[in-house]
Formats: C-alpha cells, sequence, structure tokens
C-alpha cells in the first residue's frame, strides 16, 4: 500500500512538472519566438500608442465610423484599482421568440435607418442587428460593411471607393479559403479611415 502511495505521488509530481512547468514554458517560448503579435494579444500599436486587439470589439456609434455587431456593455459592475468604471460585456441570451428580443431588433433595424434613410428599401444584414456568441465579436461580414459604406462616406465629406478600400484592406479570408467565412475587422477600418493606421 505504502509502495502504491508513493508511486501515484511521484506520478503525481512527475505529471505536474512535465505539463504544468515544462509544457507552459515551452509552448510560450515557441509562441514569442515565432509568433509574438499574436502571442501578445495581437495589439495594434501605432507609433507606441496602442488601439486595442484585433480580437476584441470596440464599439462605434459616430456616422463617419464602421459600426461593429451589437455589444451588450455594462459599465456599472466593475470598476479598476483607481475606481474607474471597467467596460464590460456579454452575450445575449435572450430567445429568438422573446417579445423582448424582437423589440432589440426592431430599435436596432430604425437606428440603422435614421442613420441612412437612403438604405432604407436595403436589406440590412443580421450582424448588424444581433449580439455575437461572445459578445465581443471583432468582426463583421463583408455585406455588414457594404451596407454602411454610404452613410461613413456621407459623413467623413469622402468618395465612396475610399471606404471600401479600407474595408478591402481590413477583410480577412477564411482560413485555407475554405475554413470559416470572409470578415472585416471594424477597429482596423476605423483607424485606416482615420489615418492612423497603413495597411
Amino acid at each position: 500500500m505504502k509502495q502504491m502511495i508513493l508511486r501515484a505521488g511521484g506520478m503525481l509530481l512527475v505529471m505536474t512538472v512535465l505539463c504544468g512547468l515544462v509544457y507552459t514554458l515551452l509552448l510560450t517560448g515557441v509562441g514569442q519566438a515565432f509568433f509574438p503579435e499574436k502571442a501578445n494579444g495581437s495589439v495594434i500599436e501605432v507609433d507606441g500608442k496602442t488601439y486595442g486587439s484585433e480580437l476584441l470589439g470596440q464599439q462605434f456609434s459616430d456616422p463617419g465610423h464602421l459600426w461593429g455587431r451589437v455589444m451588450n456593455v455594462d459599465v456599472n459592475t466593475f470598476t479598476d484599482e483607481a475606481g474607474r468604471p471597467v467596460m464590460y460585456a456579454w452575450a445575449s441570451n435572450l430567445s429568438p421568440a422573446s417579445e423582448e428580443y424582437e423589440r432589440l431588433i426592431k430599435e436596432r433595424v430604425e437606428a440603422l435607418h435614421a442613420a441612412d434613410p437612403t438604405m432604407a428599401d436595403t436589406p440590412i444584414p443580421a450582424d448588424l442587428v444581433t449580439c455575437s456568441g461572445s459578445g465581443l465579436d471583432p468582426a463583421i461580414s463583408p455585406e455588414a460593411a457594404e451596407y454602411q459604406v454610404h452613410r461613413i462616406a456621407q459623413a467623413r465629406g469622402i468618395d465612396q471607393d475610399e471606404v471600401r478600400e479600407a474595408i478591402e484592406k481590413s477583410t480577412q479570408a477564411p482560413f485555407l479559403g475554405i475554413f470559416g467565412e470572409p470578415s472585416v475587422n471594424v477597429l482596423k477600418v476605423n483607424l485606416i479611415l482615420d489615418g492612423i493606421l497603413e495597411e
């Protein structure tokens, strides 16, 4: 019995060192050596200033910027060390059959129509009026980006082709050409339109 306990304890110790320390250090080292940008959160930094991560959505609401997916944002629950509110977002858990969900979709559609009445007869892509699974999706479909081209160009007083060029530069193709769907990174588009980022 004593020998069995010693063997089990030894195996526990060996596996803890291998899986908890060696494996973690190895993967961290490989990530830092070969993919440092991705391993550190895909942060977009220009001239020493950080603008956010390619992997996390940010909320844009002014007419001159590309709008991302709906975010359920809470700034009242959490605070930092200085007591300042920290933004938190979560996915929607409303059923598509619920009345509240229907009301929210209707409000979002009306807001999009109010922002650009010329698009009132154009079908709105679903990702512009629904929340993503994470609540922090950084990308939208190319169709959702195209839907906003007229509004952005008009608000900025620029040609629509300039907006489309920024969208094209920020569009990611499906992985290996077959896995997933094309997506447009909202933050990148807006940084290009603001003249901050050059791709």
